[in-house]
């Protein structure tokens, strides 16, 4: 218009039909928006509702019911409530009635595309807003479509049906009572009492001739069985008494007449055992203890776990995180999550668990305020998780030392047990005791052998040149030492008694019975049970099993054998002389010991 009124001196003229299409213009573009608004908001306000074409006109169709099948066994009675009147603020039963609507069923057969009307009989009939199936029959599996309608109005709403046969039902593992429903929970206090009825019993009430019956069993067990803490009274149980082995799934079986037709149907009840409610039933937080403090790691994940204790109570109960007094979804911050799980169930109380996940965990959150919190209606409880920096250790250093370690203990695991004799003789060398100036014996070594050709050699030749010649011991030999005319026996005893070692030398023919080496192995063995003798064994040649007598065989037990092994045991270096020296008294470092560090051979 107000274009109009600045040129009001042309209305007159050729430019007035212009402005008039210029309105008309914009007052189509108006009405245009305004009516794509308005069937936008029709189209939200009903998003569930489809229109199709019925009886009456249109007719609403709210689709099929969301709560699922409705499950019969076949040959036990059943019905089907019209979904439509599971939502009271929009359909009631009664009110429709009054109001001229009036309720009609059909069906949708599996592998059928049309519904059909219900022809209503004694086994398929129509109660106020139910169908009754009664009984239920495997043919009658399928769609069903409640409409409430009237000459203006037409709703519709379906369900579907399965008829299951026994072997598709749910068995119990010993008494063969198969069920199609879900199984309903009761919750009874530990040495506390309840009654319980039979589920739905009231429908079968309502629909019977006669009053039903109802027959319960648990663990196969039927009332009769039972204990006086449990009796059946007319179609309910009573426990009296609730104990542990009361839990478990009891089944009933209701029985019903209608039109002289016996039917019947099974429910089971789950009962399960709680604590007293005259128990504490507040919650508390078992982790973080009071004293508990979460090591974290800069630039890592982070994980704190809160573990809180629920009493028994039939209500709502919580866990959570707060960061700084605000829970994670008012801080909407990516960073933070949780996971909450149950740890444990334990007659109705309950350990439940919240893990609270911190990624990139920063230094700044360190000053952060981490508190878990639990809570039901009969109170709260809350606990701060301190949390403290991991000290880092240089991981490369730590790394490398370790490996330096055990690279050391690997070498000196191969020298002691490659050079443990060389050792073994150095620390005898530097710190062991010379028996010379401990005791008053004259010799160091007693040499005991065969009286035969070879071994008689090997003991002169080499064994007396070396320990006496290289090696700086004084050695004794009875048939070089002895004075003619003396008593064998008292100078033997006498010589072994007056000397630090026994030298066995074993030999094939050593220790005949009444030999002169049998005689000083007998002293020998005399003087290592009273203490102030050592005996060693040098095995000049193998011995069989046999040639071992008895005083060989004793000793051996409790001693050592070094062999010689021919001319390999030459060199002075070689590990038998090692092995002898290890056993003879201890000599200082000195021209001996160059003796034996020198290398070459020396033949006998």
């Amino acid at each position: 218009m107000r274009v109009c009124s600045s040129h009001r001196k042309y209305l007159k003229t050729r430019r007035l039909p212009a402005c008039v299409s210029k309105l008309e213009s914009m007052a189509a573009f108006i009405f245009t928006l305004l009516f794509l608004r308005l069937s936008v908001v029709v189209a939200m306000a009903t998003p569930a509702i489809r229109e199709s074409s019925g009886p009456s006109g249109t007719c609403y169709d709210w689709g099929e019911s969301t709560l699922g099948r409705v499950s019969v066994l076949e040959g036990e009675a059943g019905w089907l409530s019209c979904p439509l009147f599971l939502h009271p603020s929009l359909y009631n039963y009664s009110s429709s009635q009054k109001a001229g609507h009036n309720l009609v069923w059909y069906r949708l057969p599996d592998g059928h595309d049309l519904e059909q009307p219900i022809t209503y009989s004694a086994q398929l009939s129509k109660e106020r807003e139910r169908l009754w199936l009664q009984p239920a029959v495997a043919n009658d599996t399928g769609q069903y479509t409640c409409m409430l309608r009237n000459k203006s109005h037409c709703s519709k709403m379906a369900v579907r049906l399965a008829v299951l046969r026994r072997k598709e039902a749910s068995v119990g593992s010993e008494c063969d009572l198969p069920v199609a429903t879900a199984a309903g929970q009761v919750v009874i206090p530990l040495q506390w009492g309840k009654t319980m009825d039979c589920p739905d019993w009231q429908d079968a009430k309502n629909m019977s001739d006669s009053p039903p019956t109802v027959t319960w069993y648990h663990e196969c067990q039927q009332p009769e069985r039972w204990t006086s803490d449990r009796e059946q009274k007319d179609v309910g149980l009573q426990i009296h008494f609730m104990v542990d082995q009361y839990q478990g799934l009891y089944y009933c079986r209701v029985h019903y007449q209608r039109a002289g037709r016996a039917l019947v149907f099974t429910r089971s009840v789950n009962v399960t055992a709680v604590y007293s409610p005259r128990l504490p039933k507040e919650p508390s937080v078992l982790q973080p203890t009071q004293d508990q403090v979460f090591t974290v790691k800069p630039d890592s994940d982070v994980r704190l776990v809160c573990r809180g204790k629920f009493p028994y109570l039939d209500s709502a109960w919580d866990i959570w995180w707060t960061i700084d007094g605000k829970t994670l979804e008012d801080l909407a911050d990516t960073r933070f999550s949780r996971t909450n799980k149950q740890v444990s169930y334990d007659y109705g109380d309950r350990i439940e668990e919240s893990v609270l996940l911190i990624q990139d965990f920063r230094s700044e959150d360190l000053a952060k305020t981490f508190n878990c919190s639990v809570k039901n209606e009969r109170g709260f409880h809350t606990r701060r998780a301190h949390l403290q920096e991991e000290v880092s250790l240089p991981s490369v250093e730590l790394g490398c030392g370790l490996a330096v370690t055990l690279v050391l203990m690997l070498v000196l695991f191969v020298v002691y047990h490659v050079f443990w004799l060389e050792l073994l003789l150095l620390y005898r060398s530097w710190f062991g005791t010379d028996e010379r100036y401990t005791d008053d014996k004259e010799f160091d070594v007693y040499i005991s052998y065969a009286r035969n050709s070879e071994e008689e050699q090997f003991v002169l030749r080499t064994l007396r040149r070396v320990l006496e010649n290289e090696l700086g011991y004084t050695v004794c030999i009875f048939d070089r030492d002895s004075l003619p005319g003396g008593t064998i026996t008292d100078e033997t005893l006498s010589f072994i008694a007056r000397s630090r070692r026994l030298l066995v030398v074993v030999g094939p023919g050593y220790a005949s019975q009444g030999s002169q080496a049998l005689l000083e192995l007998k002293a020998g063995i005399d003087g290592v049970l009273g203490g102030h003798l050592r005996v060693i064994l040098v095995q000049y040649k193998p011995v069989r099993r046999q040639d071992w007598v008895r005083e060989l065989k004793r000793t051996r037990v409790i001693l050592a054998l070094v062999r010689w092994q021919g001319e390999k045991s030459k060199e002075l270096t070689s590990r038998f002389w090692k092995k002898l020296r290890v056993e003879l008294p201890v000599r200082r470092v000195g021209s001996e010991e160059a003796g034996l560090m020198s290398s070459g051979s020396r033949s006998d």
